[in-house]
């Protein structure tokens, strides 16, 4: 293949040799089993999960044995929140089951998520951000130091609303990319928050070191767990929990040497649901303890069923080659393979052997339930302001400021949330500007003339409440002058806080649209565009549109 050289490694080794896991063979009990099918493989669906069909999925996987499982992301959409409080008002989490929460380090989304949580029996409360020299240097652009105090003010303010919310509340912290960070950092990092939260027998804190890409071999990351078990604040009151995905194919690989290297936990999808690749498929890993004669502590004793509420659900299939779960696993077409597994169930019955070592059947198809004869942003609610504001900008020219991108993917997510579809770029559009563009609902924008002198004086022409009115107002620029207009003659006070224009296309024909962010006398922030072929008109629609839109009228 060409461009080889494009690529390198871009994951750390710990400072020392971490080997010590290369003396064990196998793993002799099951972790603690999390899943994050709600969350994780939730986001990761085109058409996510409704509230009912969240409610069934929950109510599944407490039926299968799992005691932790991620119930959402509740800052992140209305139906996250509601699905949150209907499992802790309408009393369906049974007392030795707890639900987990996801939420960025930032204030008024951990105030939200712990009003999720209000009166629950048993919670955990996961904290992240990004740790990784990518995402630090090209996302954030912020040092070593500052991300340690996104995520130390986050820790601090957990601490601060656990207080003041009413529930039982544990706490997680994960360093998201840990497989790009250096490990001198992500155990920096994680002890620092550790510090802050100081566990104890009674009150474990949990941290997550997640496989957010695959970036190396599985002995890498199995050296990266070792390293950190050995060198973690109070590892002795810590839940060290492991979040592989799957890029390089080796997710379940991933989780078997970390657990190896002293993990305690494991948070994944059932068959591997998830962004990109997936996430470690749990089926898969407990299965796999399962043939080595370790009880997995889930139950999948009716396959079948799992996968058909599985693709019910999610809307996903299980391929017909999944292990365990697929079709055709305990299928066999070749000649030699029937004949084979035909005399090793023959010398079964007749030995009488205690032990399943019939060839080409890891396991018996009977102890899960089976016979042996038997394109690329898409847009949803759980999308973020990115991948909107790629799509506007890429497929409609429309290039929207980066605060007013995130008030727009809002907006956009809240449809998807409420209409429960994956919205298409036409649809996105439409939305943009039915809701932002040229909006007319208070006040109509009909024509405006300027002479320049010292200053510009405009002339403005709107139509208020069904009558035509002309006011004139004077500044240092054209749209500067039309503000003057506007506060005087309308009595009303506002500031403009920032503008932005571009032609949408080229040509002689081409459009222009600006956008325009005002503020009101309590700095209550709106946003308007306006499009028009003529670039100052389009400024005025701009502006006029966002008065529309704030309470200011």
């Amino acid at each position: 293949m060409k461009n080889t050289e494009k690529y390198t490694r871009n994951y750390f080794m710990p400072p020392y040799p971490c080997f010590k896991w290369t003396e064990k063979e196998y793993i002799d009990k099951a972790p603690v089993w999390c899943s994050v099918d709600l969350r994780d493989g939730n986001q990761a669906l085109v058409v996510p999960m409704t509230l009912e069909e969240k409610l069934e999925f929950f109510k599944y996987l407490v039926k299968i044995g799992f005691k932790e499982i991620e119930v959402g992301f509740p800052a992140a959409s209305e139906t996250e929140y509601e699905f949150c409080r209907a499992l802790i008002e309408e009393n369906l989490i049974p007392d030795d089951v707890t639900i987990q929460v996801l939420t960025q380090s930032r204030e008024h989304i951990i105030k939200k998520t712990f009003e999720a949580l209000k009166g629950a029996k048993n919670a955990i409360v996961h904290l992240y951000n990004s740790t990784s020299v990518a995402q630090r240097e090209q996302v954030f652009r912020k040092s070593k130091e500052e991300i340690i105090d996104i995520a130390v003010s986050g820790a601090k303010l957990f601490l601060q609303y656990a207080k003041e919310f009413e529930g039982n509340f544990r706490f997680e912290y994960s360093p998201e990319s840990f497989t790009g960070t250096e490990m001198e950092f992500a155990l920096e990092i994680c002890n620092e928050v550790l510090k802050i939260w100081d566990p104890n027998p009674e009150n474990k804190v949990i941290i997550n070191l997640p496989v957010t890409v695959e970036l190396s071999m599985p002995h890498v990351y199995a050296s990266q767990i070792e390293y950190m078990c050995e060198n973690l604040y109070k590892r002795e009151n810590v839940v060290v929990s492991l979040h592989p995905h799957n890029d390089r194919g080796c997710g379940v690989a991933d989780t078997e040497l970390g657990l190896l290297a002293g993990a305690d936990r494991v948070e994944g999808t059932l068959f591997g649901n998830g962004e990109r690749t997936g996430n470690v498929d749990i089926v898969t890993l407990a299965l796999n303890m399962y043939t080595h004669g370790v009880d997995p502590m889930l139950d999948f004793e009716n396959m079948p069923e799992t996968v058909a509420v599985y693709e019910k659900l999610t809307g996903m299939k299980v391929n017909e080659r999944q292990p365990y779960g697929g079709a055709l696993v305990y299928a066999a077409f070749s000649g030699s393979h029937q004949d084979a597994i035909a005399k090793g169930m023959k010398w079964r019955e007749e030995k009488e052997v205690p032990h399943w070592t019939v060839p080409y059947l890891p396991i018996d198809p009977k102890d899960v339930g089976r016979q042996y004869d038997g394109d690329v942003i898409r847009i949803n609610s759980q999308s973020g302001k990115g991948g909107i504001g790629f799509l506007l900008q890429k497929k409609f020219g429309i290039d929207l400021p980066p605060k007013f991108r995130e008030t727009v993917s809002y907006a956009v997510k809240d449809i998807s949330d409420k209409q429960h579809k994956e919205l298409l770029p036409d649809e996105i559009y439409n939305a943009f500007m039915e809701k932002y563009v040229n909006a007319e609902s208070k006040l109509k924008y009909k024509e405006v003339h300027f002479v320049q002198g010292d200053e510009y004086e405009a002339k403005l022409t709107i139509i208020q409440n069904n009558k035509e009115r002309v006011i004139t107002g004077t500044g240092n620029g054209r749209l500067d002058a039309v503000s003057d207009a506007l506060r005087r003659c309308l009595n009303i006070t506002f500031t403009i806080c920032s503008y932005k224009e571009h032609a949408l296309n080229t040509g002689s024909k081409s459009k222009a649209i600006s956008y325009v962010e005002i503020a009101d006398k309590n700095g209550v922030i709106t946003w308007g565009a306006g499009v028009h072929s003529d670039i100052i008109t389009s400024s005025v629609k701009g502006l006029i549109s966002a008065l529309n839109l704030s309470d200011i009228l």
